[in-house]
């Protein structure tokens, strides 16, 4: 309950900000306009932001003849969470990575990426895809829709308050609040963005650490799961994906990882974090490195295989 209040709070400043820039642009009418194209996206995002994100990584759906293991797992996963089967997808792709989406389980998908189909065993690929669903299980592809569409929103509406104040735009008609003129602006256009991206950072991490948590007892026990983020995120390092970043939040690890200027801004929690709470562990120096040790040789052993 604490995750969906905080989530809750943290959705409801976005919209103040969509809201303000808004006021900023044109007063009240502008400050209406910001609220219907935010509706507007959030709707878009309801309906169709599952098709858009697999068209975008070129993902295929998958019968149970063409991936027998996959969908063994999946459905032994499902049952034991009380879910709907999923269609499952392969994305062709040789960075090992997964995500899930849909608006709800009835309608949702689970997708793996080639490249993570050659790296884990079964009970790590078990681990995944139980990670997955339990972001199905706790709604977390659909209010990581709505963050990443009014994170959207609000970079647009910035954009917008910039140019207008660049130009000598914006509202100035003091009854309708818009008095603030170019300061406003422009201050709005730096902090909003930036405000927009912490917050659906803070979303995303929080929702990884109880998808961990609930995917770790989908599975039965936690080891799997631990040991593929650890092989994850060794070989994102030598692999990473080419991500939009506005779906980076969806994998199971940032796939930005090695792109300097966005992986300071990671949805996602540290994997030695992730990994020790699923061991039961404290993260230190010692493990973290022993940790960091563990992922640079697992990533030098695949690597190799991949030059043979």
């Amino acid at each position: 309950m604490g995750n969906q209040i905080r989530t809750t709070i943290l959705l409801a400043v976005m919209t103040v900000f969509v809201v303000l820039i808004g006021q900023l642009l044109g007063g009240r009418q502008g400050m209406v306009i910001a609220l219907i194209l935010a509706a507007g996206m959030n709707f878009f995002s309801y309906w169709y932001s599952d098709k858009v994100v697999l068209r975008m990584y070129r993902a295929h759906e998958v019968r149970p003849d063409q991936a027998p293991e996959i969908y063994d797992i999946v459905k032994t996963l499902s049952e034991r969470a009380g879910l709907p089967m999923p269609k499952i997808y392969i994305i062709p792709k040789e960075s090992p990575n997964a995500f899930a989406t849909g608006r709800n389980p009835e309608h949702a998908v689970v997708a793996v990426t080639e490249g993570l189909l050659k790296i884990l065993d079964r009970e790590e690929i078990m681990g995944v895809l139980a990670h997955e669903l339990a972001h199905v299980k706790n709604r977390d592809i659909l209010i990581g829709s709505i963050a990443a569409t009014m994170a959207g929103a609000i970079m647009l509406l910035a954009t917008m308050a910039r140019w207008s104040a660049i130009f000598g735009g914006g509202s100035s008609d003091d009854d309708e609040g818009g008095g603030l003129g170019f300061i406003g602006l422009i201050a709005m256009s730096i902090i909003a963005p930036i405000a927009a991206m912490l917050i659906q950072m803070a979303i995303s991490r929080s929702r990884e650490y109880l998808a961990d948590s609930t995917g770790a007892g989908f599975a039965g026990h936690s080891e799997g799961l631990a040991r593929a983020l650890e092989k994850l995120g060794a070989y994102s390092v030598k692999i990473p994906m080419d991500a939009n970043p506005s779906t980076a939040h969806m994998f199971i690890v940032n796939p930005l990882t090695g792109k300097s200027f966005m992986s300071l801004f990671s949805t996602h929690p540290p994997l030695e974090e992730r990994v020790a709470r699923l061991r039961g562990t404290k993260t230190s120096g010692h493990s973290a490195g022993r940790t960091k040790g563990n992922m640079q040789s697992d990533a030098k052993a695949f690597w190799d295989k991949l030059s043979r």
